[in-house]
């Protein structure tokens, strides 16, 4: 049996999920995913290192000739917050690391800093609110992340905070953090230790994707590939509005499958590679979609203007509350995004980037 044809993840992969998920990667200090990562593709790789600006790059080469080298790309760092201040009486001033929206965060728990110290995302409560101020909007000058009195002293102005959400799977689907893009990251170590023949695996796991795709421009540069594919998650914008009318406004749908980019605010995707992974879910059976053009943008935003251009595209697992304390995604079309890159790599020939 071709396992990558027929393949579904297995206790190894979610177990993974579950440790990356958990730990903490905010944009800028990646080095936990990094060292996870490295301890899973050391010995299903050809060579790795790790660039001045902290992305971990990583060969597999082909095991057959001609063939062609491709950058596959999946970002470590998520969305999170910096303290600012010493704090007063346990109470910490702070900033977002990356979009997140004041709204999402209010009242939940996180962890700061290199020894994870619990604390909580505070405001007024609610019974403290007057009238006048119900419907005006929180501002995250407002909040403070509490950690209690026994705690002062051991945050200090630029620790990073993480959410503290722990990893859950429920039957069909998986709840968690970072799934933006720790479900690429997974995807992309898979990709390393069950290869394609035919294609040169030049594996980026990227930093500071969040903060404007700086990590994968530096890596593109350097790796010099024929294409690259990003793997990453992307907003599922499938919810009723409230009025209970049809929601058209549609970006991705969780249980349709991979989504193919065709464009968002930072690039066009290449037709080239556009036509050939539609043509390969089709031949193989794969339910997929085309994300919707709209805002939002992956790596490949930053990868595709390196040197002389570089033929790219977006393959993503459609997510839902992606930015947010927690994710949910459907295990079938995080299975099916590794399926569909894995075929369409191993079916990836010279002739498809040729120009017409």
């Amino acid at each position: 049996m071709d396992k990558s044809t027929h393949y579904s993840f297995g206790r190894d992969e979610f177990n993974l999920l579950e440790k990356l998920s958990n730990a903490s990667s905010v944009s800028g200090d990646e080095m936990e995913v990094r060292e996870i990562v490295i301890e899973e593709i050391k010995n299903h790789v050809d060579q790795y290192s790790i660039d001045s600006l902290g992305n971990l790059l990583a060969i597999r080469r082909a095991a057959s000739t001609p063939f062609l080298r491709i950058m596959v790309a999946a970002h470590m760092d998520e969305v999170g917050f910096m303290i600012l201040d010493k704090g007063e009486e346990g109470l910490y001033r702070f900033e977002k690391v990356g979009g997140i929206q004041v709204t999402h965060v209010i009242g939940k728990p996180v962890l700061v800093g290199k020894d994870k110290i619990p604390g909580v995302i505070g405001t007024k409560p609610v019974h403290l609110i007057k009238d006048e101020e119900m419907e005006q909007p929180i501002s995250l000058e407002q909040l403070r992340i509490d950690t209690g009195l026994e705690k002062n002293g051991k945050v200090k102005p630029g620790d990073y905070v993480m959410f503290a959400t722990k990893f859950q799977k429920l039957e069909s689907s998986i709840m968690g953090k970072a799934f933006d893009d720790r479900l690429g990251i997974v995807s992309l170590i898979s990709l390393l230790k069950m290869p394609p023949e035919n294609i040169e695996i030049l594996a980026a796991f990227t930093v500071q994707e969040e903060l404007g795709l700086r990590g994968a421009g530096v890596a593109a540069y350097s790796l010099q590939p024929d294409a690259a594919v990003v793997m990453d998650a992307t907003p599922a914008y499938d919810l009723p509005v409230w009025d209970k009318s049809e929601n058209y406004l549609y970006n991705t749908r969780l249980d349709h499958g991979p989504a193919i980019y065709i464009a968002d605010r930072a690039m066009m995707s290449d037709p080239r590679l556009i036509n050939h992974f539609v043509m390969v879910a089709e031949k193989n059976k794969i339910t997929h979609q085309i994300r919707q053009p709209g805002e939002g943008g992956t790596d490949a935003g930053a990868i595709h203007l390196q040197r002389e251009g570089i033929p790219s595209i977006s393959i993503s697992v459609p997510t839902r509350y992606i930015h947010s304390p927690v994710s949910l995604a459907r295990i079938s079309d995080w299975e099916n995004t590794y399926r569909l890159v894995s075929l369409g790599l191993k079916s990836l020939s010279a002739s498809v980037l040729e120009r017409g």
